[in-house]
């Protein structure tokens, strides 16, 4: 709050879970100062907190995997001997777990492994879900992006994930703008059900045993590859501002998808088949993984000779790209100082 004097009226954008939990907790306080760009948290909570996602989605005919929250070892003991391995021990809130274990959630192939994993977790106080195995490599993951107002959706956008970091159960690191209709209605209906606005990133899966789309988690917030919408036509981050700042009415017929303010800078013929990349995990999992991904190299380079953008990489702006080059140093002489 010693910020208010000087960043009065701003428009304030949670980045991550963390932030967005505690700006949604006391948006209230906040809004006194700032124009804060999330929902308040009674709606947050029910995407914070993936149980009350997933029962919701249940209860409106979303499809999703199973899920079975864990309260005690007696659910562990009911449901592990029950349940069809392999399996997702999963957090209910996925920060707090990956600040803990720097990952989102772990697969298990049986009983013990299950339990190992339900006592890890718990014994660093994170709540943790049993969830189905959704099988289906990293271009099955797809994004719903919407802003939304008065229960409507004004703008869409959707995107197809490429490559993930780690393999399976990570980030994106190349994603592809495409158009994905069949993710569409239920990316519509679980944000009314939530009684969402704002901008959200809405998550599923494919599964490859049947064709569906399952939902795997409401992103109430910006993500990285945001930047991929922007120079497809649709910059969600200026209509936020337009709309909470300027206070202008966003409208559908303003954002269509191939639209954009300047055609120089994302021009329409580019707007549908578009990558985006992290450019540095991209580097860093492709050698690491290659012998596990399988690729070919062509599947490897092709994002980079195709239409793209990059997460930090821009010679109009070079600026964040140095500063994660800095990072990255930094953080290998840590690494190699702790290992002498």
């Amino acid at each position: 709050m010693e910020c208010t004097a000087r960043f009065s009226g701003s428009l304030l954008i949670p980045a991550d879970d963390t932030t967005l939990t505690a700006v949604a907790r006391h948006k209230s306080l906040l809004e006194r100062h700032y124009k804060v760009a999330c929902t308040e948290w009674k709606i947050a909570e029910q995407f914070i907190d993936k149980k009350y996602t997933y029962a919701l989605a249940d209860s409106i005919g979303v499809p999703a995997p199973w899920t079975i929250v864990l309260e005690s070892l007696e659910d562990v003991e009911r449901h592990g001997r029950s349940i069809e391995y392999p399996c997702m021990v999963k957090p209910c809130q996925s920060h707090h777990y990956f600040q803990v274990f720097r990952k989102k959630m772990v697969l298990v192939k049986n009983f013990n492994q299950m339990l190992s994993a339900y006592k890890q977790a718990t014994d660093a106080g994170v709540e943790v879900m049993l969830q189905e195995f959704i099988p289906g490599d990293d271009t099955h993951g797809v994004n719903y992006n919407s802003y939304f107002q008065n229960g409507e959706p004004l703008v869409e956008f959707t995107a197809e994930k490429v490559r993930l970091s780690p393999p399976e159960f990570g980030v994106p690191r190349v994603a592809i703008s495409k158009d994905i209709p069949e993710i569409i209605e239920s990316g519509r209906n679980i944000l009314v059900a939530l009684d969402f606005y704002g901008y959200s990133c809405t998550e599923f899966k494919k599964d490859a045993r049947d064709g569906v789309y399952k939902l795997m988690e409401v992103n109430g917030r910006h993500n990285r590859s945001v930047l991929l919408a922007v120079h497809c036509g649709i910059n969600f981050p200026w209509i936020e501002y337009e709309h909470l700042v300027l206070g202008r009415q966003p409208s559908i017929n303003n954002f269509q998808r191939g639209n954009c303010p300047s055609e120089k800078e994302c021009p329409t013929k580019h707007s549908i088949g578009v990558y985006w990349i992290d450019e540095f995990k991209d580097v860093i999992h492709s050698t690491r993984y290659f012998i596990k991904e399988r690729y070919s190299l062509i599947q490897y380079i092709l994002p980079y000779i195709k239409s793209h953008i990059f997460a930090t990489f821009d010679l109009k702006d070079p600026v964040p790209f140095i500063k994660r080059c800095i990072d990255l140093i930094k953080m290998a002489f840590s690494t190699f100082s702790i290992t002498l």
